[in-house]
């Protein structure tokens, strides 16, 4: 049986190895799956491979079978690494001569990704060499004194550094994936499949990890207020002191509690909402560029390009060139 049937699709192998993380394969073929265009047609083909078809366990009392082996990562344009429990075992050994036999398989230029420790498959494999990485904050450290050649930045949800990108805990793969999806397709369709799996549309990369921290005493004020505010009026020159204002609370008292609640900055945050907001518009409305800028509160078209650049490392003519013309051809 051929791994891939549907050759207009984009190819996503997901290679699971025995003591998998069943959520996890969950979340790609539950994602990826819902993606479609705009006339409706699925846009990925998700397959599952093993080192040998054949039932793999999991880290929950049942198995899976499994009916690819590693052939369908030699047709993959994705190929993403799940956690296995194996790498919970500290210094466990994770690159097998078949597990890097299935990896020595992938496309030149076929983009890879890791979901929680999965990182360590990539990092043993020599694929995080030089390059930004994430996983679980318990076991970051882990990763770094093994893999010193890898940047490990354990306060991320996910990497991208263009083909190979990583991604924390279990859940932090739900970013990841939609983060790929609206690479691949736009904000657009990224939303929908967030809105049809009930989950936040986007988290940025660097939102910080939920490491535990002291319990804060308890209270009822919180920046939610402010922050819904603050989204309505994304095109409103907005500062620290209106947005504490909201809340009743000095501008040091929000600053710290909006980045207990958040991870980040209140201007991290409006930056990465404002950038949000120009994609959106780019991607769906035809106003021009200075336009946009103003729409999304940078003011300028000068700012929206910095910003844009910084953010996805591309000009905002650029990007809407890319995300329309995907757009126009699919309702065409």
């Amino acid at each position: 049986m051929a791994a891939f049937v549907h050759p207009d699709r984009h190819h996503v192998a997901v290679l699971v190895r025995h003591g998998m993380l069943v959520m996890e394969l969950g979340i790609v073929h539950r994602l990826f799956g819902q993606a479609r265009s705009a006339s409706g047609e699925p846009l990925y083909e998700v397959v599952t491979c093993a080192l040998e078809p054949g039932p793999i366990r999991t880290d929950a009392d049942l198995t899976i079978p499994v009916d690819h082996g590693p052939e369908a990562i030699a047709k993959a344009d994705t190929v993403i690494v799940p956690a296995s429990s194996a790498e919970y075992e500290p210094m466990a050994r994770v690159l097998t001569p078949p597990l890097k036999a299935a990896l020595e398989l992938i496309p030149a230029g076929a983009r890879i990704a890791s979901i929680c420790t999965g990182a360590f498959v990539l990092a043993a494999a020599g694929l995080l060499d030089g390059r930004p990485a994430t996983t679980h904050w318990r076991s970051a450290e882990e990763l770094q004194e093994r893999f010193p050649e890898v940047d490990v930045d354990p306060c991320v949800l996910y990497t991208d550094d263009g083909t190979v990108l990583t991604s924390a805990g279990v859940a932090a793969g739900i970013d990841l994936v939609l983060h790929m999806i609206r690479r691949d397709h736009g904000a657009a369709v990224a939303n929908e499949v967030a809105r049809g799996t009930v989950v936040s549309p986007h988290r940025e990369g660097g939102q910080a990890q939920f490491v535990r921290r002291p319990v804060p005493e308890p209270r009822t004020s919180s920046t939610k207020a402010a922050r819904a505010w603050a989204l309505e009026n994304l095109h409103r020159p907005l500062t620290l002191r209106e947005l504490a204002a909201r809340e009743a609370m000095s501008t040091r008292t929000f600053t710290r509690r909006f980045r207990e609640e958040v991870g980040i900055s209140a201007l991290q945050w409006l930056t990465q909402q404002r950038v949000e907001r120009a994609r959106q518009l780019l991607e769906e409305s035809d106003l021009p560029v200075d336009r946009v800028a103003t729409e999304a509160g940078f003011g300028t078209s000068a700012s929206l390009r910095q910003h844009f650049q910084a953010a996805l490392g591309v000009s905002p003519s650029a990007y809407r060139s890319t995300f329309r013309g995907e757009l126009a051809a699919q309702a065409g």
